[in-house]
Formats: structure tokens, sequence, C-alpha cells
């Protein structure tokens, strides 16, 4: 189905969604739970627009900050207004959570800042004029696991998100906690029942909870030996699985990495968090798919959907792709790659493109619905030039 004339459907009791909001600079997707309880997980911003032809489109426009714009997204999308349930930091990246180095200055036409001086960028921004009952990042309690922050970009991006948690609990009575590595209750559905729907808790600071309940620590043994700035930020994502029914999503932050283990030599990460994820339905790819996402993790996962929030011609690069797409299967069966922007500049036609939505060219927002009881899913291409939540191309798929 396509056409500018169809809006989305807004969220009905009952139905599972996920957003995937596309601002040009930053990754954020917002998340609603069959009984309506919601949950924000990034709100990034940095300088993207500064890396000129690298860059994507920056929508709706360049004339507000991601923050604001995300913002403004939630509160169209969202059944509960301006209230969200859970707000969550996956890593300290500022294209994840905004920074104090890329900002608008705190008195901003002479105007006081709303949250009481925290960098207005990002996760700061959106919440100035959204409201969280819980928050959770990678670093609380101590922002000292697996060791203190050495990085000075991620110290000041991790000050920047403690800070706006700290300012929320002083507003809103916001409940900072940390985030629970295999628990299956911490993002629970709070506002009704929401049968067969839970979230489990995979991947955190390097550790990934395992099938049978044990926790892999891929770090443990080299952490003694190696420099902290040796640590991978992307490597320190959370992620989770959400089940509902049938249906599973899965989502990782930015988890990748390449590291040398004792006795094991060179390792990707994500092959060790391949042998923790079941198959999905419909799986966010790590890292925007830039060089991520091997072939053994796309063989655990199987999604029929990858969607990656893309805000750089360096994402969705070749070899990602190509450990997506199914060897030998024929085109019916091959997932479909789903970027909120679509890089423009690569040399030569390349045989996958057929699998890219054309709406992904201009860049878009990208909605799944799942409703309740149903044995099917829709993914909805939202044009992002606009706040008008005009749906451009729709995608029926059968829960596999």
């Amino acid at each position: 189905m396509n056409g500018y004339n169809l809006k989305l459907r807004r969220w009905r009791d009952g139905d599972f969604q996920i957003h995937f909001i596309h601002t040009g600079v930053g990754e954020s997707v917002f998340i609603v739970f069959p009984d309506s309880t919601t949950m924000l997980i990034d709100a990034g911003d940095h300088p993207a627009m500064m890396r000129f032809g690298k860059s994507v489109p920056i929508l709706p426009s360049s004339g507000r900050m991601a923050g604001e714009w995300v913002a403004r997204y939630v509160l169209r999308a969202n059944p509960r207004g301006s209230e969200v349930d859970y707000a969550m930091v996956s890593h300290f990246h500022a294209d994840h959570a905004g920074t104090p180095i890329w900002q608008i200055p705190p008195n901003y036409g002479e105007r006081p800042a709303p949250l009481g001086g925290c960098a207005r960028s990002g996760i700061g921004i959106a919440a100035e004029q959204l409201h969280f009952g819980h928050a959770t990042d990678r670093g609380m309690p101590s922002y000292a696991d697996p060791l203190p922050l050495a990085d000075e970009e991620v110290k000041a991006v991790a000050e920047h998100v403690r800070g706006v948690w700290e300012a929320l609990a002083r507003r809103d009575g916001t409940r900072p906690e940390p985030f629970r590595l295999g628990a299956t209750d911490q993002f629970a559905p709070l506002h009704g029942k929401a049968r067969d729907f839970f979230v489990r808790n995979i991947c955190a600071n390097g550790r990934i909870a395992m099938p049978d309940g044990t926790i892999r620590d891929i770090y443990a043994g080299l952490i003694a030996e190696s420099a902290p700035t040796m640590l991978n930020e992307n490597a320190m994502s959370l992620g989770m699985v959400f089940t509902y029914g049938k249906f599973r999503f899965v989502t990782c932050g930015d988890f990748s990495d390449t590291v040398t283990l004792p006795g094991a030599g060179e390792v990707f990460i994500e092959d060790i968090l391949a042998e923790a994820v079941p198959k999905c339905n419909v799986a966010k790819a790590n890292h925007h798919a830039h060089h991520s996402i091997g072939a053994r993790l796309a063989a655990a996962l199987r999604p029929q959907a990858y969607v990656l929030c893309g805000w750089d011609q360096l994402h969705c690069t070749d070899d990602s792709v190509e450990a997506m797409l199914l060897p030998g299967a024929p085109d019916s069966a091959q997932p479909l790659i789903i970027p909120t922007a679509f890089p423009m500049l690569r040399e030569g036609e390349k045989a996958w493109r057929k699998f890219v939505p054309s709406p992904c060219m201009d860049g878009c927002h990208i909605v799944v619905t799942v409703p309740s009881g149903a044995d099917s899913f829709t993914i909805s291409l939202i044009d992002a030039r606009d706040e008008e939540m005009s749906v451009v191309q729709e995608i029926a798929l059968p829960i596999e």
C-alpha cells in the first residue's frame, strides 16, 4: 500500500508497537507495550551534519535539535501523552544520548535552562517536554563498571546522562535504577495485564546473559592487563529481547567489537551474542549495520526484517548486509532491510538494494505494529519530512 493519504493508525489496546524515530543525527526508539506502558530507548544528537557529504537528510528540518524532534514525535505517538514510563540510554555515545559538546547554550534566548543547567542536547532536550517514571543506563550506580570511564568524550556523555536523571528525580520524582542483566521483570507492564508479554535483559557492560542462566563476561581476564581506553563503548551497550506471544524483537544498541581473548585469538563479540539470542521477527541492527551483524549472529536471529537507525552514508555497509541475507535462499525468503535513511553515495549498484523499501531513500520513521493475538504484523514507513504521520508504504508480514 503506497500513498500519502493514509495516516498511521494510532496505538490500540493490545498493540505492541515499536517506533524507530528518524532525525538524521542520532538514534531513538519509542516502544508502547500492549497495556500502554511506554519506553524510550535513547535520544541521541551529535554533529552528524558536520560530516557534510557523508550526512543523511536531517528531518523534518535542522530548525530544531534532535531531542526536541524526538519529544514531539513521542507526544504524537504516545497514548499517555507526555508521560513515559521507562527511559533508557543504551550506552554513552552522543548519537544515543546527546552530549554537552553539541548542545543549545544553556541560557539560549535568555531563558533559564528547563532542567536546571543540564546540557540541552539529546535526552536532555527530550526530557524538557517528557516525564519519565523510571530511568536506567549502562553505568549506574557507580559509573565504573567494568572500569572507571577514561575516554573524555564518553565521560562527558555519561555525566550529561547522570545530570539529566538527577534533574528529573528532583522535578518529577523519576526513579533511576541500575540495569539488571538477565532480569525479565525490570521493564514490566505497569498499566494493566499484557498476556504473553515480557522483556528479557540480555547484554550489558560487556556481559551476556546466556539461555542457561549463566553470565558470560567477555572481557574477564583482560581488564586487569588492558588500559581502560581499550574497552569499546559500543560493547558496553544494553540489550533486550521483547516477546509478545509468538513475536520477538531484539535490540542491543551498538553492541559490537573485536577482541583478542586468551587462548581464543581474535573474537568478534557478536558471535558470542549469537549464542544468547533467539530467532526473532524483527531485529534492530547493531551499530547501524556498520561493519556489524556477522554471519553467526544473523544465522541466530534470522528475522523477517532488520531495522537500523541511519545517520551517516557509511551506515548499512556491504559486509553487514551480505551477512544478513540468507545464502542460496530465494528473494521471497530474504529478510527486508529497512534503514531510517539509506546511503546514496555508494559506488555501483548492489543486488541487495531490492530488499530495501524505496521510501528509505528519502528518510523515514519506521513503525512495527503487532496486534493482540494476531498471526501477522505490520511495518509502516512514515514520511519524516513533516509531522503528519503519513504512511508512504505499509508491509504486512506473517509471524513466522
